[in-house]
């Protein structure tokens, strides 16, 4: 799989006519990015769905919480019928602090997860299901049948224990990592989770989930790197930060910024160190050589945000370096 993830801060035909603009340069998975503050992934989903004719469509990543499971299920078959078969369910524990702002606790991720991706998948199978555990349902369903036999699950982990869940149980791993220091730490942790895998699950599909920012100006592609580096510098964990030894009072300051509301001051104290081990950014050469880096590791690659100052721009160039990796991922 060779994907990519738009993200709705754009009006949602903005995002449509980018995904067909994806599929027409080659990539044949789109994600949409799930963020309360921004437009509806599944409104945006769905209009790419009309645009398009093969690509695979999914969130990346909802979360459990602050939609019920099995309404979040009902979202994904509904994308599976809108887009005659095509959906990918996208699931993970979602960033702590938005949904903290929201009220939801963050507790018991992983379970979480995988019991939400295990009650879809019976009612995906035309099943009622009963539920008593980190959520509740009672002789839930749904009333239309989905046109796929089943939807893949891709869990969007970083954890030890949540890629390794995800090795076990689910389809594939979005892991979100942009250096093949994280990806070989990553690998090793699917290896242990596919030495428990049962051999009726079939195969497992290992994607880099991985920033990519890039345009015919290195500068630029760096520049518009800094606001997600910043979300994902302020949500890494200690062991991540000193791999690639970033100041771990810095991150906490960019995440103590972004908490706040403070995203001018979070993008500014963003580290060239912290754009390098976090984003794949530079010209397409040079993003060539990061990208062959990342998949010495991993079985599929998913370009995610910002993709660069030019979208459109970004989209062809991302494109022309994926394509020739096709056979490889």
């Amino acid at each position: 799989m060779i994907g990519i993830e738009l993200t709705p801060e754009r009006p949602v035909s903005r995002i449509a006519e980018l995904g067909e603009h994806a599929e027409s340069n080659g990539f044949d998975a789109v994600f949409s990015s799930c963020h309360y503050n921004n437009r509806d992934p599944f409104v945006a989903l769905d209009r790419i769905a009309t645009r398009t004719d093969d690509v695979r469509l999914g969130p990346g990543i909802a979360n459990p919480y602050e939609t019920h499971p099995v309404t979040l299920a009902s979202r994904v078959a509904s994308l599976d019928e809108a887009s005659d078969g095509r959906a990918i369910f996208g699931i993970g524990p979602g960033d702590r602090s938005t949904i903290e702002n929201l009220g939801f606790e963050h507790d018991r991720a992983l379970r979480r997860v995988l019991e939400t991706f295990k009650v879809a998948q019976d009612l995906f199978a035309g099943e009622r299901v009963d539920h008593d555990g980190t959520f509740e349902a009672a002789d839930a369903g749904l009333n239309f049948g989905v046109p796929s036999e089943t939807i893949p699950v891709y869990v969007g982990g970083q954890g030890p224990h949540m890629i390794r869940m995800s090795a076990k149980h689910a389809d594939g791993l979005l892991f979100n990592g942009s250096h093949p220091k994280d990806m070989a730490w990553a690998a090793e942790q699917v290896e242990k989770g596919l030495g428990e895998r049962p051999e009726e699950r079939g195969g497992f599909d290992f994607a880099a989930y991985a920033s990519v920012s890039v345009s015919s100006d290195a500068e630029a592609a760096r520049e518009a790197a800094r606001p997600p580096v910043a979300f994902i510098a302020a949500g890494a964990a200690p062991p991540v930060l000193d791999r690639h030894d970033i100041d771990r009072e810095t991150a906490e300051t960019i995440g103590e910024h972004i908490s706040a509301g403070g995203f001018e001051a979070a993008f500014d104290a963003v580290t060239g160190k912290m754009i390098d081990a976090f984003c794949i950014a530079g010209t397409p050469e040079d993003v060539e050589g990061r990208i062959d880096g990342v998949l010495e590791h991993a079985d599929s690659f998913v370009a995610g945000s910002p993709l660069g100052p030019d979208l459109d721009e970004a989209v062809r160039l991302a494109g022309s370096v994926l394509r020739p990796r096709t056979d490889r991922v």
